[in-house]
């Protein structure tokens, strides 16, 4: 099965070269110059992983990770020239998957999409695990995919399930920083803790009644993380 790629940018440079590398290797690709155009594409022709860049003509990179969140769970993998921590977790925050900073080499940013796409692939049941595991507050079905919440499907990100499948599938056992980094995110990753930190905020607040207060998404101080039933 082919991988669909939206790329939306607004140097033609890099659209091109992207458009060029990723077509050599079996991607079909979309291109978007903006915002707008961006989400109207991904709505017509729903791509596997978007490539966005923050820095566009129209609005903020940001929105635009909103609004496809608004309506898909695909990973965004976000390219942008702005360097700072904050923006960084603002793009996390808004829902984007990983983050790669301009100018950037071709053959990183190719492993990173591969590694998005992965996260996103659902992986074939194992007979002898735990496949449901349940708490007061919600229910995590480890082989639909899914988390119910007081009756509701909760929407989760690609990153935010494959992170909680990892703590989930370690109920009770301290989960090291670098093992989850490397889990998730992939092999070249190790020391992104502000990462962690986004993710974590995240599923507390999805699915813990208190976030401030987690009693299943517990920080083990310059260590890890734990998750408790």
């Amino acid at each position: 099965m082919t991988t669909r790629v939206l790329v939306v940018d607004d140097e033609p440079q890099i659209v091109r070269a992207l458009v060029i590398n990723l077509k050599a290797r079996q991607y079909e690709v979309d291109a978007a110059p903006d915002g707008r155009t961006a989400l109207e594409v991904a709505a017509s022709r729903p791509p596997d992983v978007v490539v966005l860049d923050l820095g566009l003509p129209d609005m903020d990179g940001v929105e635009v990770i909103r609004g496809l969140r608004g309506r898909t769970r695909v990973p965004i993998l976000v390219l942008s020239a702005r360097h700072s921590s904050d923006e960084k977790v603002q793009a996390l925050d808004a829902g984007a998957d990983d983050y790669v900073t301009k100018p950037f080499g071709m053959d990183e940013l190719l492993a990173r999409l591969r590694a998005a796409v992965r996260r996103a692939e659902p992986v074939g049941p194992d007979e002898d695990a735990v496949t449901t595991v349940r708490t007061a507050g919600f229910t995590v079905d480890l082989t639909a995919k899914k988390v119910n919440r007081s009756g509701k499907d909760v929407r989760l990100t690609p990153t935010e399930w494959h992170l909680l499948e990892v703590l989930v599938r370690n109920t009770g056992r301290l989960v090291s920083q670098k093992q989850l980094l490397q889990e998730v995110w992939g092999p070249s990753y190790g020391t992104e803790s502000n990462y962690l930190r986004v993710y974590m905020a995240q599923l507390r607040r999805k699915l813990e009644t208190d976030p401030s207060h987690p009693e299943h998404f517990i920080t083990e101080p310059g260590m890890g993380y734990r998750f408790e039933r």
